[in-house]
């Protein structure tokens, strides 16, 4: 079997999208456009999975994604597969028979790349904005770099991903 491919990762609220669009623009980044993705989280033994829907554009394929990450608000490595997936539909309904379905998130996401950096600026249902880092070369440095030009202070910074903080609001 394979190693799991790694990131780093750093997530915190976005009180104003359009200046930390502006700022990453300004800092370089290329602007790859807005999706609409629905994650479907399944309970799992140890770590995440959830099945990615592009809802719109619906251009790409379905993923099935697992991952590992410790829940920290500093940046953090994440351990990740990613399976393509033909038929979300079938999966879904597979994978709730067996494991249940923990939560469902659903998120406009603009998508912008800075170097080997994708910038995420989230919308997310019933949670609101925020901005999330992740670096596939797992540099520490760049992503302090944008982190500061974005103005992403310690305050700000969130531990939890989005299903946890979902369900804490008693939405699961």
């Amino acid at each position: 079997m394979s190693a799991p491919q790694r990131n780093l990762e750093l997530k915190a609220l976005d009180p104003d999208p359009r200046r930390t669009l502006e700022h990453a623009l300004a800092l370089g980044a290329h602007d790859e456009g807005l999706l609409h993705q629905r994650d479907i989280y399944f309970h799992a033994v140890t770590g995440r999975l959830k099945l990615r829907e592009q809802l719109d554009p619906p251009t790409r394929p379905a993923e099935l994604i697992s991952y590992l990450r410790p829940d920290r608000g500093e940046p953090r490595i994440s351990a990740y597969r990613v399976v393509t997936v033909h038929d979300p539909q079938q999966l879904a309904e597979a994978l709730n028979d067996v494991l249940g379905i923990r939560t469902v998130v659903e998120k406009r996401r603009r998508l912008l790349i800075h170097h080997d950096t994708r910038i995420h600026l989230d919308d997310v249902e019933g949670l609101g904005t925020f901005v999330e880092l992740e670096s596939t070369q797992r540099d520490e440095q760049r992503v302090g770099e944008i982190r500061a030009a974005l103005g992403i202070t310690d305050e700000r910074l969130v531990a939890r991903g989005y299903a946890d903080m979902l369900e804490r609001r008693g939405r699961a």
